[in-house]
This record gives structure tokens, C-alpha cells and sequence, in this order.
């Protein structure tokens, strides 16, 4: 896998990368506290709009890199308890916060000051975690072990099918929010 840039120089890109991705969170909409809070009250469906185009796109870019032997896949062990605790630890912090930690460090860079206590709260939570690694790893991290699994290799649908069957989720997952929540246009009839 060769690049051609160093290591180094992406460490160094990396700044500037974070940055535009920042830029694009705010003007995305998503590092706004009322549109996550109403992600969460079903009354704006732009965090799950874009979530579900960037896990396609970014998907599709690894795709790509990995089938051009510029990318590696670094399997996760499949800890399933581990996962829905943590999974709802995540929701409930991004619920309460407003923010999960990407849009909370936008909000930072827009001068939100709740985000920034939100912030420290993280890094709180990180250093808890930290902390208590090795009694979560005996204890919650090995129940309901399935090791470093993924879905291809589960059913024997390739990488791009269930990138395919992603994209139907989302089109359809689209079409019903707009077609359920779309809003009356000024001057129509509701």
C-alpha cells in the first residue's frame, strides 16, 4: 500500500481534513443542537439524511481504496454486549448533550458554549471509560463474543451487494420522509 504522500504528511492533512469536515457538519445543518434534539422528537430528519450519505459514501470511497490495494479493513471483534451498552450510553449522552462528538466540536468552532461544557463532559467520560477498561473488558466485552466478523463473510453477500442493499434502505428511508413529513408549500391547500 503506497501512497503518494508520506505518513507524516497525513498526519499533517489530517488538520486541515478534520476542518473542511467540521465546515461541512455546520453547513450541513447537523451541528445545530435543534435539529439533533428534533432528530430525537421525529421532527427533522437531516442527522439521518446525512448519516446514511455519508456511511454510503465513505463506505463505497473504503470500497474503492480497499479493491485498489491502497486500504486495509482493520476487523473490530463483534463484542455484542459491549456494543448495545455502549451504543446506548452513546444515544443517551447525544440526547442529552445535543451533540454527538464530531457536531459537538462544530458547535465548539461556532462559539456554542453549552457545547463546550458538553466537551468536557466527553473527555470526562473518555477518562471513566479509560479507567475501567479492564474490568469492562472482563466483564461486558467478553459476553456475547462473535470475534472479528463481518457481514459479507456472514452471508455470502459481497462488500458491494450489501452496499447496495444500504443505498435501497436509505432511497426508500428517504422517499417516506419526505413523502410522511413533507411540509405544505406556502399558499397550498394541506
Amino acid at each position: 500500500m503506497d501512497f503518494p504522500i508520506s505518513a507524516e504528511t497525513a498526519r499533517w492533512l489530517a488538520i486541515p481534513m478534520g476542518m473542511v469536515f467540521g465546515l461541512l457538519l455546520h453547513r450541513g445543518g447537523v451541528a445545530d443542537y435543534n435539529v439533533i434534539v428534533n432528530q430525537f422528537r421525529f421532527r427533522d430528519f437531516t442527522v439521518l439524511k446525512v448519516m446514511l450519505t455519508a456511511i454510503l459514501v465513505g463506505g463505497v470511497g473504503v470500497l474503492i481504496l480497499k479493491t485498489g490495494g491502497h486500504a486495509e479493513y482493520h476487523i473490530k471483534p463483534a463484542n455484542m454486549l459491549g456494543v448495545v451498552l455502549g451504543a446506548t450510553l452513546f444515544g443517551i449522552g447525544m440526547v442529552l448533550y445535543g451533540y454527538c462528538p464530531g457536531t459537538g466540536v462544530a458547535a465548539m468552532a461556532t462559539g456554542s458554549l453549552h457545547a463546550v461544557v458538553g466537551f468536557f463532559g466527553m473527555l470526562l467520560g473518555g477518562v471513566a471509560y479509560a479507567l475501567s477498561f479492564t474490568w469492562v473488558e472482563a466483564h461486558i466485552q467478553s459476553v456475547a463474543k462473535l470475534g472479528k466478523v463481518r457481514l459479507p463473510e456472514l452471508t455470502g453477500v459481497p462488500d458491494w451487494g450489501w452496499f447496495l442493499i444500504l443505498a435501497a434502505i436509505a432511497a426508500v428511508v428517504f422517499w417516506l420522509i419526505e413523502r410522511r413529513f413533507e411540509r405544505p408549500k406556502a399558499g397550498s391547500k394541506p
